[in-house]
């Protein structure tokens, strides 16, 4: 589409990645290199109890498609800790999987049971206490992960399209390819233009920089579905 320069889509399953999708991220400039691509869960007993239909394999070999395809691409996830008959070896299977992907962030939460679903008559249920105690032990390792994508952006230059006021007097926020909150201290004239920011330090999950000098702005159209929460890993 002519004079579209960002360009998303909110997220897909690991099962309906075809060619045709890996091919525009190599082939469409627009097409931001980050890709939310829920998985659930690492252990292939707990994938095919919750009929997902693909192995952890299966998603492995999506994410290598996509990276062969574009190098810079990112990558976020959605996971399930709890689910019925889950065992601390499956659990393990997460996180080792985690680990060998690495994401920019992702959104976790614990097991809840939805009436009419077939888990919900499921007997195995796993304790309280162990659903917890394994969130805090995902969120803790994808946070690091998170932080790590993060810091490695200080000192560099990254474009950000500005999208609103931030809530501290003076400052305009926007996000970078990869979804990350960025503020500066700017006009709001900057809202709905891209500008190529130094990013200076982190705070918490946002990036602080300046705009950097002998920078042109650049209106843009945007194609985008909209991915909230800049703290992408989340609780209940």
């Amino acid at each position: 589409i002519p004079g579209i320069v960002r360009l998303r889509y909110s997220t897909s399953h690991p099962r309906d990645v075809d060619a045709t999708l890996i091919e525009a991220h190599s082939d469409l400039p627009a097409l931001m290199p980050f890709v939310h691509l829920p998985v659930q869960s690492g252990s292939d007993r707990i994938l095919a109890a919750m009929n997902r239909k693909h192995t952890a394999d299966d998603y492995r070999r999506v994410i290598d498609r996509f990276r062969a395809a574009r190098q810079d691409i990112a990558f976020s996830s959605d996971f399930i800790v709890g689910f019925p008959g889950e065992t601390e070896e499956d659990f393990l299977a997460t996180l080792a999987l985690v680990r060998q992907i690495g994401y920019a962030g992702a959104y976790s939460f614990k097991y809840s049971p939805r009436p009419g679903t077939p888990a919900a008559d499921m007997r195995e249920m796993v304790s309280a206490a162990e659903m917890d105690e394994r969130l805090v032990r995902l969120q803790e390792l994808i946070d690091s992960q998170q932080s790590a994508f993060n810091v490695a952006v200080i000192g560099n230059t990254v474009d950000v399209l500005f999208e609103r006021a931030a809530r501290n007097p003076g400052q305009i926020v926007g996000r970078t390819a990869y979804l990350q909150p960025t503020h500066v201290m700017a006009s709001p004239d900057i809202i709905g233009q891209v500008l190529p920011v130094r990013v200076e330090s982190l705070e918490r999950y946002s990036l602080l920089g300046q705009i950097a000098r002998s920078a042109e702005a650049r209106p843009v159209k945007t194609a985008f579905s909209q991915m909230t929460s800049p703290q992408m890993t989340t609780g209940t």
